[in-house]
């Protein structure tokens, strides 16, 4: 998601108008994203970018801006949520979403599980009358209102107009208008299973009529049976609503029982009246991709033509560089080939042959690797997915550093503040230059390996390439490490997760001026001062115009750029993988301890695990990696509460952890998984469930070091710096492939063209590098073949889940778009055949 700007809010109703607003990313109601504040502006830019991996279903993509206040409470503006559905329309393109507003009975999510049965009854005295019985069965993912859920459900017979009937509760004499469940403490996914009867029908003489007449038949149809779900609330203002549902009796006239799950809905108020527009407008581009993943030995074919690539001669005919010409932009291709080759372990290879052929037809060495090549996009996304960790060990401290000083370093003489002074600025801007540019230096021996194995083959084909220039072997690999990796990571922090967002605007003005310089150091062009346009960095890099600047450059690229370096273990720093506050439960090491649950800040290294009160505290708590013999989900039954998962330590010793949202959650439970998957006493079982008053939930074992009963979840990769799925890599890439077909196709017929063998190339096929035309026809040949075979089996595992569907399922509940589809159907089919 890129979060970029809202427009025309609605002004404060005090006196100077303006609003402090941030925006927060839900999926459904469950936040997982917030913005940084903009203070005093009713046309805030947030520009921020999140992406995160889905871990659930949910029915919407919401966004909501809210407006805190001066006593900091936060009131909400408006909101845009798009149907999952609806994702797609958007995909990849800048699009302005109206603000919508928000009430109560407007945020809605979850689902109900009903049963109805209509059916005759024979009273004492012989006459007969018709009983609706309504069973309400469980509901799923209802919303969290204010941290808790304490839902229960009314059930509710209307007539025609809407009106409520007067309900005859079938073993009840009191007359009420609504029948209510009881209250389920502390869970939204509440087991109801309770029963309503409601007398459809008046009293007739009993006939032998399996049905009703006529006139009853029309009273029926124009009932409905309305289901809606509350929150029991202790607060004076009355219980929150949570959704409804609305049944009209008619479809029960050719089945007299049904039973299905339901999308629950919002509650129309009468808020239609409101103009859209008095809120304001959001500018969001959304990237969705959803792709059916199939087991590994389908992609067998196309996989082993993809990580041939490097082998082909020329590298131009293989299929990961055909790819890279097919697709509209490189990046495209470069995300998912780059992932795939390194988790098979074919990157460096593969980056090689690429560059090798890039240099092969640059003709001036000032302008090597600086394109949007295949072979930039590939270098860049590696050093994006291999660097990650060597930057937050690098840079970071002193990143935090600058943005929490706020140390005035603007040079520009037209832009100094009132009460600056240029002479200062000039050396706090030279003492951050100074310690970034050291720091940088010295962090050769960090590097990581796969990184290095590709600047030495960079730095060997460009020095083969220009035997003349000397200093090409440092351009090629400076155009890379300090122009496409350090510069951009101190200009934009946030994009490589050294930042949580971005920074305000007089630190981002202070990176943008360090990012330049450390740029122009790290080039080593022959006239430094001549790289700047503007007269006062000239007059500001006279301070770094010294020999040993460009000495220290040097002998950092040599360092990085060596082949077969030293074991990478012998870095003892400590890297920092992740922090951030959590709830945890009490271990109960204390013998009458209370095990409750308590706010702890936890921080995660790739040696220990730990939690404190708060940041930068003395840890309460430290768990070796080698300690950590399993990381899983923990079941919302244990303790009432979502987003939970247990670190699994010796002696069946189990820490139980509440992440803020589903997100979170997965991202802690990939990581740590990851950082421990080479402990040598890895469990294989483990408890889904919590052992409570002297049981395990799950399997009702009493003895507490009871072995599990559930196999641990499949491992991941052992390195800490990447988590890849090689065959969602190449579904990815059968994906692009079959996205851009027609393009492979033209590639076809170029290289099977005469032009391409003898005459001068025609102009629709001048788009495509096509060195041997012989070459790259088989292998365009492979991975149309490979494409088809799997379009085939994309086809049929569709055709296959539709035939398995079954409407108002738990997985395919009736509701939304569908439900009026679904009405027409009742009937037009037979009820039993749906």
């Amino acid at each position: 998601l890129s979060l970029g700007e809202a427009k025309n809010l609605p002004t404060y109703p005090g006196p100077n108008k303006m609003r402090d607003c941030y925006c927060t990313v839900n999926l459904d109601q469950e936040e997982v994203f917030r913005t940084k504040i903009v203070e005093k502006s009713l046309c805030p830019f947030y520009g921020e970018d999140f992406y995160c991996e889905i871990p659930r279903t949910f029915r919407h993509l919401s966004f909501y801006i809210f407006d805190r206040d001066v006593f900091r409470r936060d009131s909400i503006i408006g909101k845009v949520a798009i149907q999952k559905e609806d994702l797609q329309k958007y995909h990849n393109r800048d699009t302005w979403f109206q603000l919508q507003h928000v009430d109560a009975d407007s945020e809605v999510q979850g689902k109900v599980h009903l049963e109805l049965r209509l059916s005759e009854v024979i009273t004492d005295t012989g006459v007969v009358c018709h009983k609706l019985a309504t069973r309400v069965l469980e509901c799923q993912g209802l919303p969290i209102v204010n941290g808790q859920c304490d839902p229960y459900a009314t059930v509710t017979l209307a007539g025609p107009s809407r009106q409520v009937l007067h309900i005859l509760p079938f073993y009840d004499d009191d007359l009420s208008e609504a029948k209510k469940t009881k209250v389920k403490k502390k869970t939204n996914n509440p087991h109801f299973d309770e029963v309503f009867y409601f007398e459809v029908t008046r009293p007739s003489s009993y006939n032998k009529k399996s049905h009703f007449d006529i006139e009853d038949v029309d009273e029926v149809d124009k009932m409905e049976i309305r289901v809606d779900l509350w929150n029991a609330s202790n607060l004076k203002f009355g219980d929150e609503f949570l959704g409804e549902l609305r049944l009209p009796l008619k479809f029960l006239r050719q089945s007299s029982s049904y039973e299905a799950w339901y999308f629950l809905q919002p509650r129309d108020n009468g808020n239609k009246s409101l103009k859209p527009d008095d809120l304001g407008s959001l500018r969001l581009n959304v990237v969705y991709t959803e792709d059916h993943v199939f087991s590994s030995d389908y992609y067998s074919p196309l996989r082993d033509v993809l990580l041939k690539s490097a082998d082909v001669e020329p590298v131009s005919a293989s299929a990961a560089h055909i790819l890279g010409e097919v697709c509209r932009e490189k990046q495209e291709a470069a995300i998912p080939l780059v992932r795939l080759f390194l988790h098979y372990g074919r990157i460096v290879p593969f980056i090689s042959a690429i560059a090798n052929a890039e240099v092969k037809r640059t003709q001036d060495p000032n302008t090597i690797f600086r394109g949007n090549s295949l072979t930039s996009k590939c270098i860049d996304e590696t050093m994006k997915l291999a660097g990650m960790h060597y930057l937050q060990v690098t840079l970071k401290p002193i990143i935090d550093e600058i943005c929490q000083v706020h140390k005035p370093c603007e040079i520009d003489p037209v832009k100094l503040k009132d009460g600056e002074n240029l002479e200062n600025n000039r050396e706090n801007l030279r003492q951050y230059v100074d310690r970034i540019f050291t720091v940088i230096t010295k962090s050769g021996v960090s590097c990581p390996t796969v990184m290095c194995d590709i600047f030495f083959s960079l730095r060997e084909s460009a020095a083969k390439r220009f035997q003349g220039d000397p200093d090409v072997r440092y351009t090629a690999v400076s155009s890379f490490i300090f122009l496409r990796f350090f510069a951009p990571a101190i200009l934009s922090p946030n994009l490589f997760q050294l930042t949580p967002h971005h920074p305000d605007p007089q630190t981002s003005r202070t990176l943008t001026l360090i990012s330049k310089t450390i740029q122009t150091l790290g080039s080593l062009s022959k006239s430094k001062s001549a790289n700047f346009k503007e007269s006062y960095m000239a007059t500001f890099y006279d301070y770094f115009n010294e020999q040993k600047y460009a000495d220290a450059v040097k002998n950092f690229l040599d360092l990085i750029s060596s082949s077969g370096r030293r074991d990478h273990k012998s870095i003892e720093q400590p890297i920092l993988l992740k922090e951030g506050f959590m709830i945890k439960r009490a271990q109960g090491r204390k013998r009458f301890g209370m095990k409750n649950f308590k706010k702890r800040w936890f921080r995660l290294t790739n040696h220990e695990f730990t939690y404190q009160k708060s940041k930068g505290d003395h840890p309460l708590c430290s768990i070796p990696i080698e300690n950590i013999l399993a990381v899983e989900r923990l079941e919302e039954e244990s303790f009432k509460m979502k987003n939970m998962f247990q670190v699994i330590q010796p002696e069946r010793r189990v820490l139980y952890i509440q992440a803020n949202n589903c997100v979170e959650a997965k991202d802690w439970i990939d990581i740590l998984t990851k950082v421990s998957q080479c402990n040598k006493k890895r469990l294989t079982v483990y408890h889904p469930s919590a052992y409570l008053n002297g049981h395990w939930l799950c399997c009702k074992a009493t003895a507490d070091n009871t072995p599990g009963c559930t196999p641990c979840t499949g491992g991941l990769p052992a390195n800490i710096q990447l988590d890849i799925d090689g065959d969602r890599e190449t579904e990815r890439i059968y994906s692009l492939f079959n996205l851009y077909m027609p393009k492979l196709e033209k590639m076809q017929e170029a290289c099977g063209s005469k032009s391409v063998y003898d005459g001068p190339e025609e102009e629709e096929y001048s788009t495509f590098i096509i060195d041997d035309p012989k070459e790259t026809y088989k292998t365009l040949k492979l991975i149309i073949e490979g494409v088809g075979t799997l379009e085939q089996e994309h086809a049929q595992y569709k055709r296959d889940k539709f035939k398995k569907t079954k409407y108002g399922s738990q997985e395919h509940p009736i509701g939304d778009k569908s439900f009026q589809t679904y009405i027409r159907q009742q009937s037009e089919i037979s009820a039993h055949s749906i």
